[in-house]
C-alpha cells in the first residue's frame, strides 16, 4: 500500500492476564476490544466503541456462585465505561463478527472513502493476541486484521533517536505536547509488575490518547503519511532452502515437544500471526529417518523470533511447546540440499507432499502410480500430480534403493485419500504412508547420501576402543566374502546350500554371520576362504542370485563382494564400509563411521591393569593357528572403561563378532573375580532361546572349551549349576558359526 488510506481504526486490546510488553506471553483470552475511527482526510475522530467478551466458562473453575457475582462486576464496570458504544459478545467469533460490521456501518455512515486499516501501539496486540487465539480455536479472522500500522514505528519516522522498544503511549504524547489524563501509575514505564491486568478504564483512555496522537502526526508541521503498512502472513508458503544460503542466526528457533504426527502447517498455525520465511519450517528427524518431536523455524526478521521466544511453554492441543534460541547453521543443517533432482521435485508449489516407507526394493514408478490409482476402485482413486515426475525414490549414494519414496498431489483431498491407504500391500510389503514437508525430503536425501553400507551403533563412543588403528591397509589380501541382502531367517545351511561349490573353499570356523544391536541377524554375512582368486571367482559367479530361506517362505536376492579379513574385522567391531573410505583409503577416523559394540554399563568406571587370564603357551594350545585371525587372549590395557570391578561381567563381548575360537584383534578378555574358586574367565551369553533344553544346550555349545565344573553358567531365566563328571577338556569339537 502506497498511497494514504482514508481511514485508520485505533485499536487497543486487553485480555484476563499480562499487559504491557507481556501481553499474550501468558495464552490468556481476550477480554476487551476497544477501537476509534480516524478519518485521515478531515483529521476527525469518531467515537470511542468498547466490546467485552465473556471468558469460556468451560476453563473457569470457580463455583456458581463465584460466576454469578462476576457478571454483575462485570455490568457495573460497563456502566462505569467512558466508551460512546459498549457491547458486549459470548465468545470471540461472536466479537470479530460485531466488530466488523460496526465498523463497516460507521465508515458507510462517513462516506468519505473505503480503504481502512488498523493503527496499534506496537505489533502485540495483533500479533500476539487475535491471531494466536484464533487459530487455537479455529476461528476466521476478518481481512482487516492481516494489516496495521504500528504506531511506534510511524512515531520514530519523526523521531529517529527514541528506542523502539522502550517506546509507549505516554512518552509519544508527551514528545508531540499532548495533555494525558491518565494515572501515572499505569504509565508502563513505572509500573512496576509487568504481569500485572489492566484495570477497567484503561483501554478506553489508551485508545483515547492514541487518536490524539494519530491527529498530531497528520498535523501540522508533521505532516506524516500513513502509506506502509505491516502485513501478517495468511498462509504458510513451502519451498526449499540451499546449503549455501545464508541465514541469519537471531531469526531461527527451535521448537520441542511437537506431537509425532504434526506437519509444518501444523507449526505455522501454532506460530500465527508471525511472518515464517518461506519453506523456514523444518521438521527434525531421528537417527531411524522418525520425527523426534523437535522443528527448527526460520522467521523474516529479529522481531518475529523475539515475540516467538514469548510463546514458550504455549499450547498445541495438550501438549505444551518450549521454543528456543538456534542458530542459521542448525537450520542449514536440516533444511539445506544441494541435489538438483530435490530441487526440480519441489519447484512445483501448492503441492502436498506424501512420505513413502516400506517400499519394495524393485518397486517402479509404474507399481507407485497404479498404488494410487488401481483400476478396479475408481472411488479411491488419488491421481499423482505429474505422473512419473511426482514420484522421487530416495537411494544410497551407489544407486541402490532405500525402500522410501516422496510423492506429490495437487491437493488436499488427493492427499487425504492417498494417506487412506496407509499400510495396504504393494507387492509383497505394506507400505506406510505420513505426510511430509518440503524440509523433511531435504533432510531424508541428505542422510542417505552420506550414509555408510552397514547401519551401526548410533553413539560413537571412540573411548572404548583400543588405541590401535583399525582401518584395512591398503593393498590388502582380499580371500573374504561378504554377503548382503540374506533373508533374516536364513541359516548356515542355507548359506552353505547357496555357495555351492565354493563351500569346500571355506576355512575351518569361517562364515561368520553379523547381528545388530538387539542381537538379530542384519542380513550381512562375511565368509572366509582360501584363496583370494576363490573369492574373486565366488563373487562374480554368485553376485544377485537369489537365496532361499528353509525356515521361511521368504527369498531375496544376495549381493555378493570380495573384501579383505582387516575389513572384515572393522566392520564386525562396529565400523563401516563406504565406497569412499574403502576404495580411496582415506585415513581419516572421523570419516569412517567407526563405532563400537554396545556397552552394557554406562562408561564411568576404571580398574586397575589385569594380568592375562592364561600364558601365551596355554593360549596357543586352546587356540590353533587360523591364518591372520590367530590370536592369544590377553587383557585389555588400562584406562578403558567398560564395566564395573564388581560386576559378573569379564569378557568384552562384542554382539558383531563373538564367533569362536578366532576373533578380530580388538576382542580383550578381564580375569575372574578372587571369589571364584579357580582362574577362569565369565562369558556372557546373550539371547538364549526360552525353549532350549538349560544346561545340556549350554555344555553342547561349549565342546572344545575348558571350563571350571564348579562354577555356574547363566542361564536365560536364572543360575543353573552345572557338573562335568569328567572335569577335563570337552571332545568332539564343533565347527563354530557366529550368530
Amino acid at each position: 500500500m502506497t498511497a494514504q488510506v482514508d481511514y485508520l481504526v485505533v485499536v487497543f486490546t486487553a485480555t484476563s492476564g499480562a499487559s504491557g510488553e507481556l501481553l499474550g506471553s501468558d495464552e490468556k483470552e481476550l477480554e476487551q476490544l476497544v477501537w476509534q475511527l480516524v478519518d485521515v482526510k478531515n483529521k476527525t475522530l469518531g467515537k470511542v466503541n468498547e466490546l467485552l467478551i465473556k471468558p469460556d466458562l468451560s476453563d473457569l473453575t470457580e463455583e456458581k456462585e463465584e460466576e454469578e457475582d462476576g457478571v454483575e462486576e462485570s455490568v457495573e464496570e460497563e456502566n462505569r465505561s467512558q466508551a460512546d458504544n459498549v457491547s458486549t459478545a459470548t465468545s470471540l467469533e461472536t466479537a470479530f463478527n460485531l466488530f466488523h460490521l460496526q465498523l463497516t456501518n460507521e465508515v458507510n455512515s462517513t462516506g468519505a472513502g473505503t480503504s481502512v486499516c488498523l493503527c496499534t501501539d506496537g505489533p502485540l496486540h495483533i500479533r500476539q493476541v487475535i491471531h494466536p487465539e484464533a487459530a487455537s480455536k479455529n476461528i476466521l479472522v476478518p481481512d482487516c486484521f492481516y494489516s496495521f500500522f504500528d504506531l511506534r514505528k510511524e512515531f520514530k519516522k519523526h523521531f529517529p533517536t527514541s528506542d523502539l522498544k522502550a517506546l509507549n503511549v505516554h512518552i509519544m504524547a508527551d514528545s508531540l505536547s499532548i495533555p494525558v489524563d491518565v494515572p501515572a501509575m499505569w504509565d508502563p514505564s513505572t509500573t512496576q509488575d509487568p504481569s500485572a491486568i489492566l484495570p477497567a478504564g484503561i483501554a478506553v483512555q489508551q485508545v483515547q490518547v492514541m487518536g490524539s496522537i494519530v491527529l498530531a502526526l497528520l498535523s501540522e508541521p508533521l505532516s506524516h503519511t500513513f502509506s506502509t503498512h505491516e502485513r501478517v502472513s495468511e498462509k504458510f508458503e513451502t519451498g526449499t532452502c540451499s546449503k549455501m544460503e545464508k541465514v541469519c542466526d537471531n531469526t531461527v528457533i527451535r521448537a520441542r515437544g511437537l506431537p509425532w504426527q504434526s506437519s509444518d502447517q501444523d507449526i505455522a498455525r501454532f506460530f500465527r500471526g508471525l511472518n515464517i520465511a518461506k519453506g523456514g519450517a523444518a521438521l527434525c528427524l531421528n537417527a531411524q529417518g522418525r520425527r523426534n518431536g523437535e522443528a527448527l523455524v526460520r522467521f523474516v526478521s529479529e522481531e518475529h523470533r523475539d515475540l516467538a521466544l514469548q510463546r514458550h511453554k504455549h499450547h498445541m492441543g495438550n501438549r505444551y511447546i518450549e521454543v528456543y534460541k538456534a542458530s542459521g547453521e542448525d537450520f542449514l543443517k536440516i533444511a539445506g540440499g544441494t541435489s538438483n533432482e530435490v530441487a526440480i521435485f519441489l519447484s512445483r508449489e501448492d503441492q502436498i507432499i506424501v512420505r513413502m516407507r516400506g517400499l519394495p526394493f524393485t518397486a517402479t514408478h509404474e507399481q507407485v502410480l497404479t498404488f494410487f490409482s488401481p483400476e478396479e476402485d475408481l472411488k479411491e482413486t488419488c491421481p499423482v500430480s505429474g505422473g512419473k515426475d511426482g514420484i522421487l525414490f530416495v537411494r544410497y549414494p551407489d544407486g541402490r534403493p532405500t525402500g522410501d519414496a516422496f510423492v506429490l498431489f495437487a491437493c488436499e483431498e488427493h492427499a487425504q485419500c492417498a494417506l487412506r491407504k496407509h499400510k495396504e500391500i504393494l507387492g509383497r510389503r505394506y507400505i506406510e504412508l505420513f505426510k511430509s514437508t518440503a524440509a523433511e525430503v531435504q533432510q531424508v536425501l541428505n542422510r542417505y547420501s552420506s550414509a555408510p553400507l552397514i547401519s551401526v551403533a548410533p553413539a560413537p563412543l571412540v573411548s572404548m576402543l583400543p588405541q590401535l588403528s583399525l582401518l584395512p591397509p591398503p593393498g590388502s589380501m582380499r580371500d573374504c566374502l561378504r554377503l548382503r541382502g540374506l533373508p533374516y531367517t536364513a541359516s548356515i545351511e542355507d548359506i552353505l546350500t547357496f555357495l555351492g561349490e565354493f563351500t569346500h573353499d571355506i576355512r575351518p570356523h569361517g562364515v561368520h554371520m553379523v547381528l545388530n544391536q538387539q542381537a538379530r541377524p542384519s542380513g550381512d554375512c562375511f565368509i572366509q576362504l582360501t584363496s583370494a582368486e576363490r573369492a574373486i571367482q565366488a563373487s562374480q559367479r554368485l553376485h544377485k542370485h537369489v537365496m532361499s530361506s528353509q525356515r521361511g517362505a521368504n527369498s531375496r536376492y544376495v549381493e555378493v563382494f570380495p573384501c579383505s579379513t582387516e575389513e572384515m574385522g572393522l566392520v564386525l567391531m562396529g565400523g563401516s564400509l563406504s565406497h569412499i573410505h574403502t576404495h580411496a583409503h582415506i585415513r581419516s577416523r572421523s570419516g569412517t563411521g567407526l563405532s563400537p559394540p554396545p556397552c552394557l554399563s554406562p562408561p564411568s568406571y576404571s580398574f586397575a591393569p589385569a594380568p592375562p587370564v592364561m600364558s601365551a603357551e596355554a593360549a596357543a594350545a586352546l587356540y590353533p593357528p587360523i591364518g591372520q585371525m590367530l590370536l592369544a587372549p590377553r587383557p585389555l590395557p588400562p584406562g578403558h572403561a567398560y564395566y564395573p570391578a564388581s560386576a559378573q561381567l569379564y569378557m568384552n563381548y562384542a554382539a558383531y563378532y563373538p564367533s569362536p575360537p578366532g576373533s578380530p584383534n580388538t576382542v580383550g578378555f578381564f580375569p575372574s573375580p578372587a571369589s571364584l574358586s579357580s582362574p577362569g574367565g565369565l562369558m556372557r551369553m546373550p539371547g538364549l532361546t526360552y525353549n532350549s533344553n538349560g544346561v545340556k544346550d549350554l555344555i553342547n555349545a561349549m565342546q572344545g572349551y575348558q571350563y571350571a565344573p564348579e562354577d555356574a553358567l547363566m542361564h536365560a531365566h536364572g543360575p543353573l549349576h552345572a557338573h562335568d563328571p569328567t572335569g577335563t577338556l570337552l571332545t568332539q569339537p564343533k565347527e563354530w558359526v557366529c550368530i
